[in-house]
């Protein structure tokens, strides 16, 4: 059997920002509950877990233009995610895996820019 690798790493796109949006779950349950962090706290399992909700509707799309806009949301509500990570009081304990998550964020968005790129240079 003959694997479509374009299939393959719209999949793996799909997989990871799954894996970012439980990551960050997992993060949030370590944090202080104070009163910004809880607000914090909302506002980055919303935009975490939009990013992998938008890539899903993109690949669902059915224009370009739809798809586009589904990807450019992506990468704005992964961008978001690293706001509230950033604003988010950490302690040593859960700095690293902030740390991380910021990371993992920065890359996604850089990810859906580079589609969105490729989509402008190729006119689609």
């Amino acid at each position: 059997m003959e694997v479509d690798k374009a299939n393959s790493k719209r999949y793996d796109l799909e997989e990871r920002t799954y894996l970012f949006a439980n990551s960050t779950k997992e993060f949030l349950k370590g944090i202080d509950k104070n009163i910004h962090n809880v607000e914090y706290y909302k506002q980055l399992i919303r935009s975490s877990g939009s990013v992998a909700a938008n890539l899903i509707e993109a690949i669902e799309s059915f224009s370009r233009n739809d798809y586009s806009h589904r990807i450019k949301i992506c990468r704005k509500e992964a961008k978001e995610s690293i706001l509230w990570l950033k604003l988010i009081d950490v302690t040593q304990a859960t700095e690293a895996f902030r740390d991380a998550q910021i990371q993992e964020a920065t890359e996604l968005m850089r990810i859906f820019g580079a589609i969105l790129e490729k989509m402008k240079a190729n006119n689609l």
